[in-house]
């Protein structure tokens, strides 16, 4: 066997050890109340995303485009400090997660924290969901549904800055022409996701 070869065992060994580490400090932190904010990444077919829930419910969905560590930064600074990657809080919402991206689910079944949403953005985000899956809707017709029908550019802030893409199905909405607008997770992701809707 070569220093190569060896360096190589050495990674891997250190890679193990300090995944065991990190799943230990996980649950001693949930044991001791001091997980606030717990968060894992997933890969899917719209690119990795990063899943992040409190005791509450799930808080925040971000594509990588979005920066994940620009997004921990945010939680860190709005919620709570105590944040770390402790993937086992969010086994259910990734296993939910990728039935919905292989067409197998087509609404989530999983309580929400809208901390990040406030004033009418919580209005629209509470009104998202009345979209049937597969169907759309236009800005103008959300504002209508949120109570405020004058309201179609807050509409389009409120949509790109839903803490919970998918979850929250922001990307059903679109323009009055027909054109798919502006999404987080970037214009291709939002095709992507209206085309599997339609398919299914």
């Amino acid at each position: 066997m070569g220093w190569d070869e060896l360096a190589g065992l050495d990674t891997d060994a250190d890679s193990v050890v300090e995944s065991v580490l990190r799943a230990r400090l996980a649950l001693v932190a949930q044991e001791r109340g001091l997980l606030d904010v717990a968060y894992r990444t997933v890969d899917t077919p719209v690119g990795e995303m990063l899943l992040a829930a409190t005791e509450v419910g799930v808080l925040r969905l971000a594509f990588a485009v979005e920066g994940f560590d620009q997004v921990l930064d945010t939680l860190a600074r709005k919620v709570s400090p105590r944040v770390l990657r402790a993937p086992a809080r969010l086994d259910r919402l990734a296993f939910e997660v990728e039935e919905y991206l292989t067409g197998s689910r087509r609404s989530f079944d999983l309580p929400l924290d809208l901390t990040l949403t406030t004033g009418f953005r919580r209005e629209v985000v509470r009104h998202l969901p009345e979209i049937p899956y597969g169907r759309t809707a236009t800005y103008t017709e959300v504002a209508a549904l949120a109570g405020s029908p004058r309201a179609v550019r807050a509409v389009g802030t409120a949509c790109a800055k839903n803490p919970l893409p998918l979850v929250v199905p922001c990307h059903r909405v679109v323009r009055s022409d027909g054109t798919t607008g502006q999404y987080a997770g970037g214009p291709a992701a939002k095709r992507w996701l209206l085309e599997l809707e339609a398919a299914s």
